[in-house]
């Protein structure tokens, strides 16, 4: 078990912990633009995020075109939400030492939110995931060209009965639920205490994009993703996909920053911490 216990009284306090958290990321590193690891980084972004929606993607249209005159047919909802689920898993396993595994804007937006990356960083890994993503959802295209159209081609948009707002609601929701489990499985203070399980972090953020999936993929088609919904609607090109667009983006941005706060200045009690180091050193 992880130490985190604190002695002491007044304004003499001992902090004895067996973990260490990482500084807050600069908001402009100039240092890192001069780094193969920076670019190497952002390419393993660009080809996770390619690989993610190609499979993903790929499966949904499978599904389509399988079930089509037969309800019973494909691998249904449950196997469209494995697909995401364990794309999610198996790409964080093999990223995350190398770019962190974000492989979703709203990821990225949440962790530079955190301070755990740089501004720098954060706008390139959005750029490759989009990228990415739409060069993902091409290839589809280019393998499945006689269902992709037919079948939606994978776009993202508001089911029928449902509002904006309620597609809103359930983008921020799940992508609060995701970014959170994100937070929560790379904590320091969590690895600290389990580096001996070396796929912690990876599962429980593949299992909550899963769960997340089998929630509101009968609401929006699930996004929690701006890269995943981008890419689709780009090479799709329909105007309904384009339409609910905004959503894909405004609420898992707001469901990323809301996650952050809570954990950041919540559960690590980062306000707590700020207030409590400002009294020490005003008393000196």
């Amino acid at each position: 078990m992880a130490k985190d216990i604190e002695v002491g009284g007044g304004q003499h306090r001992f902090s004895g912990k067996d973990y260490q958290d990482p500084p807050p990321a600069p908001l402009i590193d100039a240092e890192e633009l001069g780094q193969w690891s920076f670019y190497r980084a952002i390419i393993a972004e660009f080809i996770a995020t390619l690989l993610f929606l190609y499979i993903t993607v790929l499966t949904v249209i499978g599904y389509k075109s399988q079930s089509d005159g037969d309800q019973c047919g494909g691998v249904g909802i449950l196997g469209i939400a494995w697909a995401f689920g364990g794309m999610i898993f198996v790409l964080v396993y093999c990223t995350a030492g190398i770019s962190g595994g974000h492989i979703n804007p709203a990821v990225t937006f949440g962790l530079f939110l955190a301070r755990k990356v740089s501004l720098v960083r954060a706008i390139l890994y959005m750029v490759a995931q989009s990228l990415g993503a739409i060069c993902g959802v091409g290839l589809v295209k280019a393998f499945q060209n006689a269902y992709f159209t037919k079948y939606g081609g994978g776009a993202n948009g508001l089911a029928d009965g449902y509002s904006q707002g309620t597609g809103l609601a359930a983008e921020i929701i799940g992508t609060f639920v995701l970014v959170y489990t994100v937070f929560s499985a790379t904590d320091p203070k969590r690895n600290a205490r389990d580096s001996h399980v070396p796929v912690l972090a990876p599962l429980p953020i593949g299992f909550a994009v899963f769960i997340v999936h089998l929630a509101t993929i009968p609401i929006t088609g699930t996004g929690i993703n701006p890269a995943r919904s981008l890419g689709a609607a780009v090479i799709y090109n329909n105007d309904k996909a384009w339409e609910d667009q905004w959503i894909f983006w405004v609420g898992p941005f707001i469901g990323a920053a809301i996650a952050a706060f809570y954990h950041q200045y919540i559960l690590r009690a980062g306000a707590v911490k700020a207030l409590g180091s400002f009294r020490s050193s005003s008393n000196i």
